[in-house]
């Protein structure tokens, strides 16, 4: 069974950053592609990032494209999402998730598995 943890959420100001990460256990990560997604508030889950199972190609929504940027570690079967210059619409549980066959993708309906979420809040 694959797991996946998310950290690195917190309070931070407009303007501020911070840095995700999500540690995967029980599968084959090396071979997955990976994305992150968000949900705030009273709204549908989005598209944020994702990365492919190699880290050679990346894909972003343009409301963060320029301020945040995937990457994934496969010796620490790891992604990370660094996040700049935040705004307070980026206020939402950020979630990672994983897609089996290596297919890059920004369906959250195409990823097989989900971490907990963190929470990200972005004080104005």
């Amino acid at each position: 069974q694959v797991q996946l943890v998310e950290s690195g959420g917190g309070l931070v100001q407009a303007g501020g950053s911070l840095r995700l990460s999500c540690a995967a256990s029980g599968g084959t990560f090396r071979s997955y592609a990976m994305g992150w997604f968000r949900q705030a508030p009273g709204k549908e889950r989005e598209f944020a990032a994702a990365i492919s199972w190699s880290g050679a190609r990346t894909y972003y929504a343009d409301s963060v494209k320029g301020r945040f940027t995937i990457s994934r570690d496969n010796a620490k079967t790891t992604v990370y999402l660094q996040m700049n210059s935040l705004k307070p619409e980026d206020t939402a549980v950020y979630y990672c998730a994983a897609e089996r066959n290596g297919v890059t993708t920004t369906n959250a309906s195409e990823y097989d598995y989900w971490g907990q979420g963190t929470q990200v809040t972005v004080s104005s």
